[in-house]
């Protein structure tokens, strides 16, 4: 019986899906990262629960918006207008969200270095996907190589 090779739809939500869930586990803690260093330089050596959902709760809500309105704009070959708006967008949800719930006590300049952070979390992560892809292209066409002087022989 010969397999299917194909993707199938339910295949592709998934990978979105993972995907997506990825985003919100590495963004929720690079956000928390920020909020537990404000927390601490202000003397404060807790962090609040509610806050903690607000945020895990935006970076999923954030991370539907980076794949299926952005393109998926940190795992892009290239930064273009999409992927650049993508990232400004979020960035101000972001810092609108830090600001309306409190997280660092309305402080707007706070709000506004949490966004330049972001910004920056953006830049490193597309970085490293784009690196990850070159890596696994390398890999891929070694093992294609490989492949290939195994079956020339038949």
């Amino acid at each position: 019986m010969k397999e299917d090779k194909k993707i199938t739809l339910w295949e592709r939500y998934l990978t979105k899906e993972i995907g997506i869930e990825f985003k919100a586990c590495l963004y929720f803690f690079a956000i928390l990262f920020f909020y537990c260093v404000y927390r601490m330089i202000d003397g404060v050596f807790d962090a609040s629960i509610p806050h903690m959902g607000e945020m895990i709760l935006i970076c999923y809500v954030m991370g539907y918006i980076q794949v299926y309105l952005f393109g998926n704009f940190d795992e892009a070959d290239s930064l273009g207008v999409r992927e650049i708006c993508g990232m400004i967008v979020c960035t101000l949800l972001y810092g609108l969200a830090s600001f309306a719930c409190a997280w660092f006590d309305r402080r707007l300049l706070v709000s506004a270095l949490l966004m330049l952070y972001v910004i920056i979390t953006y830049f490193c992560v597309f970085l490293i996907y784009k690196t990850k892809r070159r890596i696994d292209d390398k890999k891929l066409n070694e093992e294609l190589k490989i492949f290939q002087s195994e079956h020339k022989s038949e």
